[in-house]
């Protein structure tokens, strides 16, 4: 770098830091200034890599001792004053470089002490800002951008209940013709995506990934309550009343036998452990509400029996409370 430059620019200015600024001061704006210009966050805007550019060259003459003591004398000395090669300086007719040149042994474009910057533009002990810097060559500073994956591609399916519980293996159909196999895996919940590497855009790392985003059709009897299985299950009146073992369909397809209590109301649900969905974590249970059927028809001997029954429990009022609940 030309001592003229020195001169010229204010690093301190430059760092947003004061003239007797400590190391950590100076790190610490440089990592800040470089986190925000750093081109890597800036493609394209030649303003940003300007100001990247002209922090960077502040760094590596504040943060090196020496340097920054021989900035000092120069801005204490020369100010901002420029001097042409053919003008008169110090010594006669030489240039700014001929009345410091002894300072830098002649001019270099690398500060003497300083330990140089990494192939991302940053000193080594900023390389961290962005996971490490690139090799040589190329790109801004050195730069070397690293290549990257290609874009992911989306698609979605519509499978059937029984195959979310199960699992199952659909084939998408590319515009091309060619046909990509997904496994869809047991337990999996509508909405949910799977992951198909290697399917989407090509890209200088390799390609991306599909995303399929799985929709699962509604079952006739069967509810998902997250891992759970929701079922509504029809008993009769007697056996609401008087209690009764009954047969539960499962996912497995098997039954569950499963115990009525006696004097079980309509709407009550019982739980049936870990006959719900089956995943690595656990399994889920299998709640059953109990709906007391109604019923449409009775035959004349059922009819006289239900009339009895109603006769035998006159004195027992079901609504009997509902006057003082509904007041407000």
């Amino acid at each position: 770098m030309a001592s003229q430059d020195w001169a010229e620019k204010d690093f301190y200015k430059i760092l947003g830091v004061s003239k007797d600024a400590t190391e950590a001061d100076i790190k610490k704006a440089y990592r800040k200034l470089a986190r925000k210009y750093h081109p890597d966050t800036n493609s394209g805007d030649a303003q940003a890599e300007k100001t990247f550019k002209d922090v960077s060259e502040a760094y590596s003459v504040l943060s090196s001792k020496e340097d920054r003591e021989q900035y000092d004398a120069i801005r204490a000395m020369g100010g901002g004053a420029r001097f042409s090669a053919g003008g008169t300086g110090h010594n006669g007719g030489g240039g700014f470089e001929d009345v410091f040149g002894d300072l830098f042994g002649g001019g270099r474009s690398t500060p003497r002490g300083n330990p140089g910057f990494s192939g991302s533009g940053l000193p080594p002990e900023f390389a961290d800002l962005f996971g490490g810097g690139g090799g040589g060559g190329g790109g801004f500073g050195g730069f070397q951008p690293q290549p990257t994956k290609g874009a992911d591609r989306s698609a979605s399916t519509t499978i059937s209940f029984g195959g979310s519980i199960n699992g199952t293996k659909i084939a998408l159909r590319e515009p091309n013709g060619d046909v990509i196999d997904v496994r869809i895996p047991a337990g999996i919940k509508d909405g949910q995506k799977v992951r198909v590497k290697g399917k989407g855009q090509p890209g200088a790392a390799g390609p991306g990934d599909l995303m399929v985003t799985v929709k699962v059709k509604p079952h006739d009897f069967f509810v998902r309550d997250g891992d759970n299985i929701r079922v509504h299950v029809p008993v009769s009146f007697p056996e609401a009343a008087l209690g009764a073992d009954i047969s539960v369909p499962t996912l497995a397809g098997d039954t569950v036998r499963l115990r009525v209590p006696a004097g079980t109301p309509s709407g009550r649900t019982l739980r049936v452990k870990g006959a719900g969905v089956k995943t690595k974590k656990g399994d889920g249970d299998l709640l059953v509400t109990i709906d007391v059927a109604v019923p449409q028809k009775l035959s004349q001997e059922a009819e006289e029996a239900v009339r009895a029954f109603a006769a035998a429990t006159a004195d027992g009022n079901p609504r009997a409370a509902l006057a003082d609940k509904a007041k407000l």
